[in-house]
């Protein structure tokens, strides 16, 4: 049986598929079956699918009702346990696409350190360019411990893509449905299972900024309450490494987190006026208020003056008054 088992969810990519699918076939490592996941897409893209796997049998095709980009990853794990002996996972998504020693340097720098994790570096980009995923690359690997890496790559080490996980992971995680940032809520639970992972120094991974991916277009869809779900994955985060005493992955998350914050703030306050605009201010404020209160009794004193900024924007009625009252204050000390 394969070695690794690639998983693609596949929906309305059917501009795109065929270039993330080639990427795949043509990697130098060849001990691999692809599954594609057809989450109920209403385009070309089933046809697709079916079309390389009855030229490639290393091509295995699930159909099934829409469901999100979870719930095709879960499919995919559910029929790897089922039916596969693989002993790796990794997984793309159907617009990206790989460099061709993508798999390869990945599961040499696995087996080569003992890790059960390995990881590469990733780019966004807006456009395709072959010669440049083809081109040959300097292997260079880099040892880390978990706590580390999460800390010094946060984005790398959050995001499901490029990586190569072992399969054993997968026995009880499984990405949580019906949420956006359905990695944030996912992969630290694996990383912090694994005392030391690799780190692959090199560009492997393709991002594709599609404009009618689910994370992109129109910012008021992303920024609904409903629908922004990085606060909660972040938060459920923080109450993981309380609970796991990593103090201080706890502090450094309060820390990135209270920054994250404010810039949702002042994002809102400057992106207009709306009802659910208001609304979601208000909760932003109100969690950053939360996560201020924690930040001081973690570390066991106030905001540093240079961080009075921080509670100008979660209490900008009271500071107004702090200022008023201190203003006065001042002239009469004069």
């Amino acid at each position: 049986m394969p070695k690794v088992s690639v998983v693609v969810p596949v929906y309305k990519v059917e501009d795109y598929l065929s270039r993330c699918v080639d990427s795949i076939l043509e990697q130098t490592f060849c001990d691999f079956e692809l599954i594609l996941v057809d989450d109920g897409s209403p385009d070309r893209s089933g046809y697709i699918c079916d079309y390389y796997a009855l030229n490639d049998n290393r091509v295995k095709v699930i159909h099934k009702q829409n469901g999100g980009l979870s719930s095709a990853r879960n499919c995919a794990i559910e029929w790897i346990f089922s039916n596969s002996d693989s002993e790796w996972i990794t997984f793309i998504d159907s617009d990206d696409w790989l460099h061709k020693d993508y798999l390869k340097l990945l599961v040499n720098s696995a087996l080569n350190t003992g890790v059960d994790i390995s990881i590469c570096r990733f780019v966004r980009t807006e456009y395709f360019d072959k010669n440049e995923v083809s081109s040959d690359i300097n292997e260079k690997i880099i040892f880390y411990n978990s706590e580390k890496f999460f800390m010094e790559h946060n984005v790398e080490a959050i995001i499901a893509c490029a990586k190569l996980y072992k399969r054993k992971f997968f026995s009880d995680i499984r990405y949580p449905e019906g949420k956006l940032h359905e990695d944030e809520f996912t992969t630290y639970k694996i990383l912090f299972q694994c005392k030391d992972i690799c780190f692959v120094d090199e560009v492997l991974y393709y991002y594709f900024i599609n404009p009618e991916s689910i994370t992109s277009g129109n910012s008021s869809e992303i920024w609904k309450p409903g629908k922004m779900a990085f606060n909660d994955a972040v938060e459920e985060r923080l109450i993981y490494f309380k609970e796991k005493n990593m103090d201080k992955l706890y502090l450094w998350q309060l820390e990135h987190y209270m920054y994250f914050l404010c810039d949702s703030c002042k994002y809102i306050t400057e992106s207009g006026n709306s009802d659910y605009k208001k609304k979601y201010l208000s909760d932003t404020r109100k969690r950053l208020r939360k996560i201020i209160r924690l930040f001081e009794k973690t570390k066991g004193k106030s905001l540093d003056k240079e961080k009075i900024w921080i509670k100008q924007t979660a209490y900008p009625a009271e500071m107004a008054v702090y200022w008023f009252f201190r203003g006065i204050l001042e002239r009469f000390s004069k």
